[in-house]
């Protein structure tokens, strides 16, 4: 599934990450700027998506182990109806926030290329890293690159 506009710039290394401006699952709001200071992976999902189904229990597992050192998750979800995303989660829970885009306002501010994407924000409020798709040898990746952006300071402060 290709989420782009013709013409549309993604975002890439060094951007500023729009805002998601969405509330989570919790009904507090998601706002980017409050987590500054913290490294945070937004992460473009489905429930519909295969490999999104196989990235769930990983970005689980990648909450519950780095959490505490300041990695904070954002699943959005895109599906069209709340009732599929609350069946995945149902099925497959998490303990990270989810917020649901069901309208695509936040997907069309980050125009992921596929499902899923993840954006990995680092302390500085910058995006860091882009990662489409999710394939044998990608949690590792993942892992490294949030293990490095974690062992970074923020230098604006």
């Amino acid at each position: 599934m290709l989420l782009m506009a013709a013409g549309a710039r993604a975002l890439t290394s060094g951007d500023s990450p729009p805002a998601i401006d969405m509330p989570d699952q919790t009904g507090a709001k998601v706002d980017l700027a409050a987590l500054k200071g913290e490294v945070v992976l937004v992460d473009f999902w489905a429930s519909w998506c295969g490999p999104c189904k196989k990235e769930m229990p990983f970005l689980e597992t990648l909450h519950d182990e780095y959490a505490a050192q300041g990695l904070v998750i954002v699943g959005v979800n895109i599906d069209s109806s709340a009732k599929k995303m609350n069946k995945f989660l149902k099925k497959m829970p998490v303990s990270f926030r989810i917020v649901h885009d069901r309208k695509l306002v936040v997907a069309n501010r980050y125009e992921p290329e596929t499902m899923p994407t993840s954006y990995l924000i680092g302390r500085d409020g910058t995006v860091r890293y882009v990662h489409a798709g999710f394939a044998k040898g990608d949690a590792t990746v993942l892992e490294e690159r949030v293990k490095a952006l974690l062992a970074e300071t923020d230098e604006t402060d």
